[in-house]
């Protein structure tokens, strides 16, 4: 795509040396409920070790049977993951396969498979990187350096590399040993247990069209093959019992039987099928619709290693057989629809398990009587984000496969952080839509299209615009919610634009159907999936987003996920179509952000992977949609795919844009001439949304749950002035004075999982230029008194003995301000100096509320700022209050201190 203009150029910031971030860092606020797992297995030779790959949210280890689990693979820089298979001749040697093969409308793609020789501490890419979707990997019981990977390929577009690939040196050179078309990609092999040589593929022709949710379509080029000589050569496994067309299959052998192989296939004759000669004959055994519900999303049959007519089923419940396949019953899960996906057995003690879930990883060690829990995972998919206007503001957004959830950005008290009490489900909205808290109440939560929750009694009702029209509209995955910024009037879309100003008590359309009259099918797309329309009539987009603007009510844009962008100044009476003429149909228009200084100014950012297409693209316009430039300098990374998700602009600084991309978080400090990334320790994930709260940035990660950079006042900072050429201090935001009472019950265990509450205390953020060190930081009070004073010099303070569990914070707050090169953050922990003579680790009095000035001295001169310093917001106290305060405090910690000397 091209840019349909070239704007005038302005004098821009350029990117700004990633050294001057790196004071910054993501925090992740959970909330710890697990989100979709396709690959899971465990190590033999190791009882208590399991590993699971999130589908966005990268692979993740346990060491104590799912009590707890440690992220391992983010070093690798890419989130999605199809296939984790350990070596049995080598526990330590470890596989992954990036890109989960699930073929759903919403799924992430991935860049290869990579190994580890370490148990997962370090990773090495091996090749494949445009298969985007591995499905399975087999490692040679023999050789470690021997496996075999099933590649799924590219789900929007055909493409060479998939089939199945054999390597023989560890994934350094691959052959493509199996290869039918470039629409046609394996989803699942399997070994002969105690014959190796021999091996299994199913392969399957599918492609998912840009506009239809469930299902993908079944080519005729799917089907069953076998391999007798370690998967360099196959032979096609056709009739004999075997169903003509087939859609995706699942394969399954047992040690207890090696000659038997199951398949659950999907496809018109689809059911369970077994044979009992090595696939040279087949029978259905069961065409049981619950093991074929959805079968082109489940296709998981395991096979009990010890007993052969033992065998289990993976669908929105999990099934189990004792007569080989001919009946079965449900044995987990709820009817509505956990959703499993795939179960690992012990090959040598049968009772040690693992299950990969919509909702995260489950261990059992008993045979399954008893399972560890999915609550302890912070790999939730949330499609976008939303925050409250309380203290402390609350997250909320939609979790894909669970529902939608709130999250506290604090936890009550440091000692246990943003945890389990900080987590709540919302019943307004599902799995997939937004949520829009109401900005004048708390308690009020709308969501979905369109529930409204009465938080203080937990009742839901539907005020759905369209409920008295059924048929009438369309819907798609996502559909936007959203408030006016002056939290007036609340807007709902799908093919048409709604719009309330009494809080869903009455709704009035303000937009004809603002979607492409006819339906164009993409060249990406197979003749079968062409083919495949699902719905009837000529259109098939929505409205995909609404941006409304803060400088006029009047003015909305729009943009649909069929490619069109529009813009109304009269509060819906008109509407004129502004869309950039390189769009083609079916860019996704993820966001519209209108500007908040501007009214001409705008963003889009673009997604085009539906059609293949992974590049980013993010619009500008500053005349009122006319002309249109595309702005991405920074946004190609090498190698990766990089679709971006979301452009938001900073509502205190327009020169400061944020950009979600499929890779992670981007900033522009020059309104989007140049990008770069913003990373900052945010592990590789999808991000699908960006809010600016006060002077937080929150995001919502499409794997990674929440997470919030805190205070990001040098951000603004770089954008006001990116003069990096020189050691200084940068603007400080307010410094929020927050008690957290000392804990009197009995804390939390530190094995509960918990994120960590912003840092305590004011930060305190400078630049350095090489050879700026040693430097002091002086803090001052508004009469000129000198409060504190830190010296880069300064010697860290140790926790005493009893500190030694408190979070990794307490001991930041004791080390001394740093003196190298870059960007820096010290927290002041808003306390005076204790008085003379006093107890070791006791904090002087607390600084009342007010304005401070901070000073810093480096060799290369000083610069000095203004600190504000502001009480708790629950607080309702006068400033007279805080000055008694700090005047008592002073003279108990003065007594104290006399006391202590008597006493020695």
């Amino acid at each position: 795509l091209a840019a349909t203009s070239l704007a005038a150029s302005t004098a821009h910031a350029g990117p700004i040396d990633p050294q001057w971030l790196q004071g910054l860092g993501w925090r992740s606020i959970g909330p710890y409920r697990g989100g979709r797992v396709l690959a899971v297995t465990g190590v033999p030779d190791q009882p208590n070790r399991f590993y699971f790959g999130a589908v966005n949210g990268g692979v993740w280890r346990t060491d104590d049977a799912g009590r707890t689990w440690d992220p391992i693979f983010d070093q690798a820089g890419v989130g999605s993951i199809g296939a984790i298979a350990v070596a049995p001749s080598a526990s330590n040697v470890l596989y992954v396969g990036t890109g989960e093969a699930d073929m759903r409308s919403d799924i992430a793609q991935g860049v290869g498979a990579f190994r580890s020789d370490d148990g997962g501490a370090t990773w090495t890419a091996i090749g494949l990187k445009d298969t985007q979707a591995i499905a399975k990997i087999l490692v040679d019981p023999r050789d470690s350096n021997v496996l075999l990977v099933a590649a799924l390929g590219h789900p929007y577009g055909p493409n060479p590399e998939r089939g199945v690939f054999r390597s023989g040196d560890g994934g350094k050179t691959w052959t493509r040993t199996l290869f039918k078309s470039e629409d046609v990609g394996a989803i699942d092999l399997a070994f002969e247990p105690g014959a190796p040589d021999v091996v299994y593929a199913a392969l399957w022709q599918t492609r998912r069209p840009p506009w239809n949710v469930y299902p993908p379509s079944n080519g005729p080029g799917g089907g069953l093959y076998r391999s007798t000589d370690g998967g360099k050569s196959w032979t096609a496994l056709s009739g004999h019992g075997l169903p003509a067309k087939t859609g995706r299959i699942g394969l399954a052998t047992t040690p207890a039987d090696p000659a038997r192989v199951y398949a659950l296939i999907d496809g018109p004759q689809g059911g369970h099928y077994r044979s009992d000669d090595r696939g040279a004959n087949w029978r259905r055994t069961s065409d049981d619709r619950r093991i074929i519900e959805r079968g082109w999303y489940f296709s998981g049959v395991t096979a009990n290693p010890k007993v052969a007519d033992e065998l289990y089923v993976n669908d929105t419940i999990v099934l189990k057989s004792t007569d080989g396949g001919a009946h079965f019953i449900p044995l987990k899960g709820d009817p509505t629809g956990d959703d499993y996906h795939v179960l690992w057995i012990d090959p040598v003690q049968p009772d040690r398990r693992i299950l990969g879930v919509d909702q995260g990883a489950l261990v059992t060690l008993n045979g399954g009587k008893t399972w560890s829990s999915w609550f302890n995972q912070p790999t939730g998919q949330f499609y976008h984000v939303a925050t409250d206007n309380q203290f402390p503001y609350h997250v909320y957004g939609s979790q894909q496969d669970s529902g939608a959830a709130s999250v506290s950005e604090r936890g009550d008290a440091d000692v246990d952080g943003v945890g389990a009490g900080a987590f709540r489900e919302i019943t307004a909205g599902g799995e997939s839509d937004e949520i829009a808290p109401d900005p004048r109440d708390p308690q009020t939560v709308f969501g979905g299209r369109v529930d409204k929750l009465d938080l203080k009694s937990g009742q839901t009702r539907s005020v759905d615009p369209t409920l008295a029209f059924p048929g009438a509209y369309r819907g798609t995955w996502t559909l936007p919610l959203v408030f006016s910024p002056s939290g007036d009037d609340l807007y709902f879309g799908d093919q048409r634009l709604f719009k309330t100003s009494d809080r869903g008590e009455h709704w009035t359309p303000i937009s004809p159907d603002l979607t492409r009259l006819t339906l164009t099918v993409p060249p990406t797309l197979d003749p079968a999936t062409a083919a495949d329309t699902a719905e009837p009539g000529p259109r098939r987009g929505v409205i995909y987003d609404i941006g409304v603007s803060a400088l006029s009510p009047q003015l909305i844009w729009a943009g649909t996920d069929d490619g069109l962008v529009w813009r109304t100044d009269d509060g819906g009476g008109h509407w004129r179509d502004v869309t950039p003429k390189a769009l083609t149909p079916w860019s996704k228009v993820g966001t519209v952000e209108p500007s908040h200084r501007d009214k001409e100014t705008a963003y889009l950012a673009i997604d085009r992977h539906r059609l293949d297409d992974f590049r980013p693209y993010v619009y500008r316009t500053r005349d009122g949609g006319r002309t249109w430039d595309l702005i991405t300098d920074g946004l190609t990374l090498p190698g990766a795919l990089n679709a971006v998700n979301v452009v938001r602009e900073d509502p205190k600084s327009p020169k400061l844009l944020y950009a979600g991309t499929e890779r992670g978080a981007f900033v522009s400090f020059d309104q989007g001439d140049h990008w770069q990334a913003l990373a900052s320790g945010l592990p590789p994930t999808s991000v699908r949304d960006i809010k600016v709260h006060g002077d937080d940035l929150v995001i919502a990660t499409h794997g990674r749950g929440f997470y919030v950079l805190d205070d990001i006042a040098p951000l603004r900072a770089f954008a006001a002035d990116p003069g990096a050429d020189r050691s200084r201090l940068l603007a400080l935001a307010p410094a929020l004075r927050i008690h957290d009472p000392d804990f009197l019950g009995t804390p939390m265990p530190k094995d509960e999982p918990a994120a960590a509450n912003p840092h305590p205390g004011a930060a305190i953020d400078y630049v350095l230029n090489p050879g700026a060190g040693p430097i002091q930081i002086e803090i001052f009070d508004a009469s000129g008194a000198l409060v504190r004073t830190y010296s880069s010099t300064d010697k860290a303070e140790l926790p005493p003995p009893e500190k030694a569990l408190t979070p990794p914070e307490w001991i930041a707050v004791a080390a001394p301000p740093s003196a190298s090169p870059g960007g820096h953050r010290f927290y002041w922990d808003l306390h005076y100096p204790a008085s003379p003579g006093a107890d070791p680790d006791e904090k002087g009095p607390w600084a009342p509320p007010g304005a401070y000035k901070v000073v810093l001295k480096a060799a290369q001169g000083q610069s000095d700022t203004v600190l504000r310093v502001e009480p708790d917001p629950r607080l309702s106290l006068p400033q007279k209050a805080f000055v008694d305060e700090f005047a008592l405090a002073t003279k108990i910690g003065a007594a104290r201190a006399s006391v202590r000397q008597a006493l020695k």
